[in-house]
């Protein structure tokens, strides 16, 4: 039997998983993953400033690499997305702080419609639990954003 490879999936889904990195050249690291590693560059979010906040590289389906600009330390800076449900969010942030020995941020808001809790074990490595925020509490600029990127996706 052979394999097959798969295709790149441009579609826009929660992601069960995903790794984000901190780097301190934005384009290099896209560069290598995009030209080196036969990432496609789904999409770019961007800052305040209008410069990249944050590069959705993926590969095969849940193969997605979210890069962010930032000073990265020796070895670079990993973390962690996990998908959760929103109301579990604010029991896990309480159960993390009444336990001690980490660090918890969170939950909060964030400016692509989820809300996370940050938390980070003692040896320094980070989780974040992402949900996606009720209808009602989200940026609906960011909302059509999104949208749009889906019918340029699907060539529409």
């Amino acid at each position: 039997m052979d394999s097959v490879t798969p295709e790149i999936s441009r579609d826009i889904y929660g992601m069960p998983a995903f790794v984000t990195v901190t780097v301190a050249d934005l384009d290099r690291t896209v560069d290598w993953y995009v030209n080196g590693l036969d990432f496609v560059l789904l999409f770019t979010v961007p800052g305040p400033d209008g410069s990249p906040a944050l590069v959705h590289l993926r590969r095969w389906r849940y193969q997605d690499i979210l890069v962010r600009p930032g000073e990265a330390s020796a070895g670079g800076q990993w973390t962690i997305g996990m998908m959760a449900m929103q109301e579990q969010l604010d029991g896990l942030a309480e159960r993390a702080r009444a336990h001690g020995g980490g660090v918890v941020d969170g939950p909060v808001n964030t400016p692509w419609n989820t809300r996370d809790l940050r938390v980070t074990d003692p040896d320094g490595y980070t989780v974040v639990y992402t949900a996606r925020r009720a209808e009602s509490e989200r940026d609906a600029r960011f909302s059509a954003m999104m949208e749009e990127q889906a019918r340029v996706q699907l060539g529409d």
